[in-house]
């Protein structure tokens, strides 16, 4: 697997555009901390006895762009892809049979998905769902949330790669 290409946004971008630079820059930091490992290395746990895989996280990560872009913005109901009632963090549970081909295809339709829903509202605009608190939320403070969302599981990644390989820096 090669790494993705990723780069900062302009520092003098408009705010739309360094919103979504910066996400997209987080997004392919995550698979540049997944590039060049195995299927069995990206389903490796950090810590044992502890779950956290980096094929785990994707995954994790999948379900919170469907989330946010999807259900909260555009309201669709949608069923979770890897979380069931009786297995409510399903999205960290990865067996021999996921793969990260599977897994980044799935993530990256979801990425294209939250892309295309996004590009049909200003930042201004309310969500059509609502989140706990049962208030909307408007696209600017969703593009922020997945940023920091994805920056602090990049710091997860950074520790879980070394872990597995002793790569770091990536």
């Amino acid at each position: 697997m090669t790494p993705p290409e990723r780069s900062e946004p302009a520092i003098d971008a408009a705010e739309r555009p360094m919103l979504e630079g910066w996400l997209d820059y987080h997004r392919e930091t995550l698979a540049t901390k997944c590039a060049g490992l195995t299927d069995a290395q990206l389903r490796e746990a950090s810590v044992p006895p502890s779950a956290f895989t980096l094929l785990g996280l994707v995954r994790h990560l999948t379900e919170v762009e469907r989330f946010w872009f999807r259900e909260i913005l555009a309201g669709e109901e949608l069923p979770d892809l890897y979380c069931t009632e009786e297995e409510p963090e399903g999205d960290f549970t990865v067996t021999e049979s996921d793969t990260w081909a599977g897994t980044e295809s799935v993530w990256r339709a979801e990425m294209a998905a939250a892309r295309k829903v996004a590009a049909g509202h200003r930042l201004d605009d309310l969500s059509q769902g609502v989140g706990s608190a049962g208030r909307p939320f408007n696209l600017r403070w969703i593009y922020t949330h997945m940023i920091e969302e994805y920056a602090r599981h990049n710091g997860h990644a950074d520790l879980v790669r070394e872990r597995v390989d002793g790569a770091t820096g990536v």
